[in-house]
């Protein structure tokens, strides 16, 4: 498979964006070259800001421009994003229903080596709890660009969650459409619901339970708000159990989504596979992942216990 980074595939989509409609501003928190929007300021220098290390200010002045009828782009790493400005994302985006999409890579544990202070495993719960928001966490790199095309058409504000490492690139996804899961494989054992970077480890699982006799459905919730609640729902009536792997704390995330859901329509056994009350730590991708229970492994052994 194809390993491509989330981030490049946004720089590139913003500029063919950029390219077919005036009206879309960027703006930046000093980590351009990171976030990639850099390709965006190098051809539209008159459409880009760099707000500097001041991500309040940056969503406050995205709020200004967007209630000017403007379509804005912000981003920054999702630790300030969701965290460092969230009273702006609340009060001056979301409130007035602003076109404003917030794209913020660096999420999750796969930031690897630079740490805690670095690795958003709240984001999701952070964006997810205010009125108005809608979410999307792309699980490869071509589903970045179906993602942000999609986003920059919809109205109101949108919370784009990106990675730092290289993603797979996952074949055959079919369709996508915000609001609607991608069922990736078809087996009533179990469901395995993941997004964003677990979905690959999902379908690693599911290919090896194939050859203990279990067919697991795998679903990409590439959207978490809104969640496709029929997809949902039918995973729980018509199979054994669910497994909800995440690269976030399991408290407010897609497996909270989940249990909502599930509790309220369909009881069903759900597993739960994220981050439980811990902050990260520095270390490898891979290395993070064996510690954090979040392996291709770690859902096997879930899902063999859920179709015993």
């Amino acid at each position: 498979m194809e390993m491509i980074y989330q981030r490049d595939i946004y720089g590139k989509t913003l500029v063919e964006l950029g390219r077919a409609n005036q009206d879309i501003i960027v703006l930046d928190a000093d980590l351009s070259s990171s976030t990639r929007t850099n390709l965006f300021a190098k051809e539209f220098p008159q459409r880009f800001f760099n707000m500097g290390v001041a991500e309040q200010n940056m969503m406050a002045t995205a709020a200004g421009i967007a209630s000017c009828g403007k379509t804005v782009f912000v981003s920054t790493f999702a630790i300030f994003a969701s965290g460092r400005a969230w009273d702006q994302v609340r009060n001056t985006i979301a409130y007035s229903r602003l076109n404003v999409k917030i794209v913020a890579t660096h999420a999750g544990l796969t930031v690897g080596p630079d740490g805690a202070s670095h690795q958003a495993l709240e984001d999701i719960a952070l964006m997810r709890v205010i009125p108005n928001m809608n979410i999307v966490v792309p699980c490869d790199g071509p589903q970045t660009a179906e993602a942000i095309r999609a986003v920059a058409q919809a109205q109101g504000p949108f919370y784009v969650r990106l990675g730092r490492p290289k993603f797979a690139t996952i074949e055959n996804k079919g369709e996508f459409k915000l609001g609607k899961a991608q069922v990736l494989t078809q087996g009533n054992d179990v469901a395995i619901i993941a997004c964003g970077y677990m979905v690959n480890e999902a379908l690693s699982a599911a290919q090896a339970l194939s050859k203990k006799g279990v067919k697991a459905r795998v679903i990409n919730a590439h959207t978490i708000k809104p969640l496709d609640k029929d997809v949902i729902l039918d995973a729980a009536k018509s199979c054994r159990g669910i497994v909800v792997c995440e690269e976030h704390a399991i408290i407010g995330g897609l497996a909270s989504s989940i249990d909502e859901i599930v509790a309220e329509n369909a009881p069903a056994k759900v597993i739960r596979l994220g981050v439980r009350n811990r902050f990260g730590q520095s270390g490898e991708p891979d290395e993070l992942l064996q510690e954090y229970n979040l392996t291709s492994s770690d859902i096997q052994k879930a899902a063999l216990a859920l179709a015993a």
